[in-house]
């Protein structure tokens, strides 16, 4: 074989163990805004099959009708809900499988956001102030159950997929089967005036290193991506001037990260077979303690 055959050789099998977009149903939540709506609109450039796009705020509706115009096909299904809802999470599913198949492609990525020091003291009286527990239990119901159980339920969708056509434990022959990207963040290492946020986020790394271990018998890979501070609506909440002062100078680049920036790590974590555990995203990014 000539050596220019045999690099076209070497590209031709790299492709055929990328994971084919075209033949998968992707599954993003918080789709209406950041990077859930930026990875959705990628995955579905990139060819995946169907997007469902889940997310409370009634925008979903009409980027999904925006989407597909600009796609020029049907390839984004908006969902509007509460991810922390299991009936609303088994309804995208159960409707997704039984009009275009199983989802085997999630990022769960809706998030929320109460950020403020764990204690406050008034220096006149001695009197304590606590973190609300509500408050803490609402972060950790959006930011860490509710990404580990779409996770869970993806699994569960290849998984059933996998037993109707008589298909046992993966084998490498098949190439992967699916995919699941958690979001992280910086703040998963420690990060001042954020002890709920910083808890949901260290906590999906062990749900990610679990899963990685218990999804790929059907096929399923599991990594996590910790972006750093990303032009949000959950980040501009922090205000101009927190940013100007706080983030950027701590910031390789000093500007904050695109969406798209993200978008695009994840799918490439997603398409390449190779990339599991963590990457981190955090445009060079280190808290001044």
């Amino acid at each position: 074989m000539s050596q220019g055959n045999g690099h076209k050789q070497f590209l031709s099998d790299w492709e055929d163990r990328r994971l084919d977009l075209t033949t998968k149903v992707a599954v993003v939540t918080g789709a209406a805004s950041g990077i859930g709506r930026a990875t959705a609109f990628a995955l579905a450039q990139k060819g995946a099959k169907k997007v469902a796009l889940v997310d409370q705020m009634d925008a979903i509706k009409t980027f999904a009708e925006q989407a597909n115009e600009n796609l020029g096909r049907e390839a984004m299904v908006p969902f509007q809900g509460d991810v922390t809802n299991a009936e609303f999470r088994h309804s995208v599913f159960e409707e997704m499988r039984s009009k275009h198949g199983p989802i085997s492609i999630c990022v769960p990525a809706a998030g929320f956001t109460a950020d403020r020091l764990a204690v406050k003291m008034d220096r006149e009286t001695g009197e304590t102030d606590l973190y609300p527990i509500d408050l803490f239990e609402r972060v950790i119901a959006v930011d860490l159950t509710a990404p580990i159980f779409w996770a869970i339920e993806t699994v569960a969708s290849v998984a059933r997929d996998r037993h109707e056509n008589e298909i046992k434990r993966w084998n490498p022959d098949e190439r992967v089967q699916g995919c699941i990207i958690f979001i992280g963040s910086v703040s998963s290492a420690g990060n001042k005036g954020q002890v709920s946020y910083a808890t949901a986020k260290a906590g999906l790394e062990g749900a990610q290193a679990t899963l990685a271990t218990e999804a790929i018998f059907h096929g399923v890979r599991c990594a996590i991506i910790h972006p750093g501070f990303t032009d949000t609506a959950m980040v501009r909440s922090m205000g101009d001037s927190y940013i100007t002062e706080h983030v950027l100078p701590q910031t390789q680049l000093k500007r904050l990260i695109r969406p798209e920036e993200i978008a695009d790590a994840i799918c490439f974590m997603i398409r390449n077979s190779s990339v599991s555990g963590e990457l981190w995203a955090d445009a060079g990014w280190h808290p001044v303690a």
